[in-house]
């Protein structure tokens, strides 16, 4: 299959396939959209079994940052970059100055942050050869991790999603399953349930780190495959995408689904399934958009606390509009914030080429 038959294509404006032999590097990039500004998305390093997954994931990462961006209403297009991470020992930081050098040959079309498996440190090499890298830990207008920003967002629209599903404004006794609680986003997010008074039903790849929240939390641990079968009220995908398919959706009994992961259903038509079982679904690139919410202040140059905090309440009120709106009409939730991210889009590209015209 070529890269324009992909089902994933959806008319990206570009892909780059960059390699570097010396250091390993074999990495993509997908600009997605730059309707409303430089593409900008997270750069993932993963063991993949083949280049045709990394291409994949690189493809609907991308898009999905496209339909993430124009819902938080940030003046960013959307994009996303994979590295197949190299077998055996290999220099990171060479590894990562090598993409940094692809990034640098876009010209400033993508702006890379960091993702799964890639750190801030990671993107301090990226650094030493593009400007165009955010979510840096040193720095004039530094936003740093943005996992912690990540997690209170998504916290929130759980919030929303519960008040909808089960009726309550507070989340004493609401249980929480989530897969990938020990990751940076996942930790986070168990801190502030727990908090506010939730029981947690937790699993990773991490042993350690389920150990460190089982002691701090007082979270049960399970096992990988058995976080679908909990019976509990908000299942919270918070490790890599495509976890609700076919082979999983009869299997998980909560009453919401909503987490940080992104790309969570395996295809578009599963939201209907979801629906299908009364279950309430936080569309995942309107819930997890906080950590691109608090790296667009160093993309602006004037980091604003208080301008991230109010961005969060209106990531709160526009999933509550299409929740809202999935009820009255009957149609899956991930439909209509598709259709509206789309349309935004349309919009934002329509009046960027009246403007070269």
């Amino acid at each position: 299959m070529s890269v324009f038959e992909h089902p994933s294509f959806d008319n990206h404006e570009k892909v780059l396939f960059a390699t570097d032999e010396q250091t390993g590097l074999k990495a993509i990039i997908g600009v997605h959209s730059t309707a409303s500004g430089p593409a900008c998305g997270g750069c993932r390093m993963w063991t993949y079994p083949s280049s045709s997954e990394a291409l994949n994931d690189a493809l609907r990462l991308s898009q999905g940052m496209s339909y993430k961006n124009i819902m938080a209403d940030l003046p960013i297009g959307g994009g996303k970059s994979v590295i197949m991470k190299p077998a055996g020992d290999f220099d990171r930081v060479a590894l990562f100055e090598a993409f940094g050098r692809a990034v640098e040959s876009l010209n400033g079309e993508y702006i890379s942050a960091e993702d799964v498996g890639v750190s801030p440190a990671d993107m301090m090499a990226v650094r030493r050869f593009t400007t165009h890298v955010v979510g840096l830990p040193e720095g004039k207008d530094a936003s740093g991790d943005p996992s912690p920003v990540t997690a209170e967002g998504v916290f929130r629209g759980m919030k929303v999603c519960i008040e909808r599903a089960l009726g309550k404004t507070d989340l004493s006794g609401v249980t929480v399953a989530i897969q990938g609680a020990a990751g940076h986003v996942g930790s986070y997010l168990s801190g502030h349930l727990a908090r506010a008074g939730a029981k947690l039903i937790i699993t990773d790849i991490n042993v350690d780190g389920l150990e460190r929240l089982k002691a701090e939390y007082g979270a049960t641990i399970v096992g990988l495959d058995e976080i679908y079968d909990q019976d509990v009220d908000v299942f919270a995908p918070c490790a890599l995408g495509s976890i609700i398919n076919p082979d999983t959706i009869g299997r998980i009994k909560a009453k919401i689904i909503a987490g940080a992961a992104n790309n969570q259903l395996a295809t578009r038509d599963m939201g209907a399934e979801i629906m299908k079982r009364g279950i309430v679904y936080a569309p995942d690139y309107v819930l997890n958009a906080g950590g691109i919410i608090n790296v667009m202040g160093e993309i602006a140059g004037d980091f604003n606390p208080a301008w991230v905090q109010g961005k969060l309440t209106g990531l709160e009120q526009t999933l509550g509009e299409i929740l809202d709106q999935s009820d009255k009409e009957g149609r899956p939730s991930n439909v209509i914030a598709d259709e509206i991210a789309r349309q935004r889009i349309e919009e934002k590209r329509a009046a960027k080429m009246s403007k070269v015209a």
